[in-house]
């Protein structure tokens, strides 16, 4: 296995320490895992995908509003 160095935030570090129980590379990889797979997929939707990236922003947008109108 290759070893990787991570960098956070202090703060994040002193958070994480109230935990010593919880495997942090562990989470880390499943983080990096689930990432992956989720890119993979859109990946593959966008190469078979006819939308032109202005109608895919459109639809971004658009999203972004009903949801934030929805949650407020």
């Amino acid at each position: 296995m290759v070893s990787m160095t991570l960098a956070v935030p202090e703060e994040l570090r002193e958070e994480m320490e109230n935990f010593p129980e919880i495997n942090w590379s562990a989470v880390a990889r499943e983080a990096i895992k689930k990432k992956l797979v989720m890119l993979e997929k859109f990946r593959k939707f966008t190469k078979t995908s006819e939308m032109t990236d202005k109608e895919a922003l459109k639809m971004g947008r658009k999203l972004k509003r009903k949801l934030a109108k929805k949650y407020r």
